[in-house]
């Protein structure tokens, strides 16, 4: 990441808003912003595959299902926040991954502009071309606030965006399954939570 030119950006927008980039409380405001987006936008910098690397052998094809993987991200067109939860399912093919390595990820792709459709098609490809399980379903639901904040203003939209691939693309009935456990409020034991 360029630091320098995200300063010298922030201060042209500064100026352009009719802001004084000099006021006390603005001094250090580009640097802030450059530190941040080292935060937010780190997805650039990493690789995907690498969060798939350390695999471990199963002798069954049961379906994992993770679900309720916050995440935040930048919209490419406005550059504001859009965040949500994700749910990712897939068939292993002799291979899992460990779980927190689901969610890492969804945040690699999810600190990068992004738009929510992408999103959603590059975590399940990155699971199909890493692990190359028997199939991979990812469901997103997000908040826009481009979309809520400005424009229509409409808070509390949700946009709901999920692809399936393998055999959760041709079978009904997975993919039933996997709606039926995402949109779930019981635990394991079918206890209301």
């Amino acid at each position: 990441m360029d630091d320098k030119k995200i300063i010298e950006g922030v201060k042209l927008i500064l100026e352009g808003i009719g802001e004084d980039v000099n006021r006390e409380g603005l001094l250090d405001t580009p640097e802030r912003i450059a530190r941040m987006y080292h935060e937010i936008a780190g997805g650039y910098e990493q690789n995907a595959s690498d969060q798939l690397v350390k695999r471990f052998h199963v002798d069954t094809s049961d379906i994992v299902i993770e679900k309720d993987i916050t995440f935040y991200s930048m919209c490419e067109h406005h550059m504001l926040p859009f965040y949500g939860k994700v749910a990712i399912a897939y068939i292993p093919n002799d291979e899992v991954v460990g779980l927190s390595k689901l969610a890492r990820l969804v945040e690699v792709y999810a600190k990068r502009l992004q738009v929510q459709e992408r999103l959603t098609c590059e975590v399940a490809d990155a699971l199909m071309k890493e692990l190359n399980p028997r199939g991979v379903m990812v469901y997103i639901e997000a908040e826009h606030m481009c979309m809520t904040m400005r424009g229509i203003k409409k808070p509390g939209s949700k946009t709901t965006t999920f692809v399936s691939r393998g055999e959760f693309k041709d079978n009904k009935e997975l993919r039933d399954t996997f709606f039926d456990v995402v949109h779930s409020k019981r635990h394991f034991y079918g206890e209301e939570l």
